[in-house]
């Protein structure tokens, strides 16, 4: 089907608008990942999409155009965390490098992946650089323990474009919830998932349910997969479409809040190289963070788990 036809479906407002099923859904963004359609038409179905809220199945239906397109890490035969950042820091620096790193230096192979949204904001690509992890220009098998940041235009093009549409219309898009949700893995991977408002939460959840995800789910830093770091948010995890919180919410900062760096990237990277050589302390939320995702990853990799797949 066209993609005209399509937005004659969710095109017509809040209340008017149709949903689009799983299938139509795939179609449709492929169309859209593959160039195949004109600007006008793209920025059509961004803002009819914006205003109607895009349900579980369309999402699921997105993902599945995404991962039929994305150039996919190679099957490296562990689980690779997969963290997304797309949102950058604006009043709180940026610490998902740091996130990264603490997991490496507990043998995790770690895939960052993002693209700056925006130009007022610090994005982690600028972190890692001060660190010295450059943008990857390929795709590459992870080792245990080892780090990679990919550009979305390296993982695929079109969602690239996509999400550059923002810049012209100023209204995020699906794909802005899209990166946050998908796999970039041929292998086992577990998906550190974030949001800043509670109805993206929900939404997100759901297509994890859907889907039958391996993930983690909480109110990150700013939309970043890092906890605050002064003070600690529900975390949940996400096993085969089964849903398990593992961390309460916190009423209220922490006891000690960390002294943390400016926003800028190379405060930022100072201050991380401070906490991996034990000079600072890790702030307690992360700590915890990295403490569920290492268990996470330790029962699904357990033989008991495997057994039961």
């Amino acid at each position: 089907m066209g993609i005209s036809q399509y937005i004659k479906e969710i095109g017509r407002g809040k209340d008017g608008a149709r949903a689009l099923t799983r299938e139509q859904s795939s179609d449709l963004l492929g169309q859209v990942l593959d160039g195949a359609v004109t600007d006008l038409e793209v920025g059509g179905f961004c803002l009819a999409m914006r205003i109607k809220g895009e349900t579980p199945d369309e999402m699921a239906g997105f993902l599945d155009a995404a991962h039929a397109r994305l150039h996919r890490l190679p099957d490296n035969g562990l689980t690779t965390v997969v963290l997304p950042s797309y949102n950058g820091a604006r009043k709180l620096p940026v610490l998902t490098p740091l996130l990264a790193l603490l997991l490496a230096r507990q043998g995790v192979p770690v895939l960052v992946h993002g693209t700056a949204t925006e130009d007022k904001r610090v994005f982690a690509s600028a972190v890692f650089a001060e660190l010295g992890v450059l943008p990857a220009t390929q795709v590459t098998r992870l080792a245990a323990g080892e780090v990679a940041f990919v550009p979305t235009e390296v993982l695929c093009p079109g969602l690239k474009r996509l999400l550059d549409v923002r810049r012209v219309v100023g209204l995020r898009n699906p794909a802005h919830s899209l990166v946050k949700l998908m796999n970039p893995c041929v292998g086992q991977a577990f998906i550190v998932g974030s949001y800043t408002h509670p109805e993206y939460a929900s939404s997100m959840a759901a297509t994890w349910a859907l889907t039958g995800a391996h993930a983690m789910l909480l109110r990150g830093t700013e939309g970043e997969p890092v906890a605050d770091a002064r003070r600690t948010p529900r975390m949940e995890i996400f096993q085969d479409g089964e849903r398990t919180e593992v961390q309460p919410q916190q009423d209220g900062p922490l006891v000690q809040v960390p002294s943390l760096p400016s926003v800028g990237a190379a405060h930022t990277a100072d201050y991380i190289r401070a906490v991996l050589n034990d000079s600072l302390p890790i702030p307690t939320p992360i700590a915890l963070q990295v403490e569920h995702i290492l268990r996470a990853l330790e029962h699904h990799d357990s033989p008991a788990h495997a057994h039961a797949l």
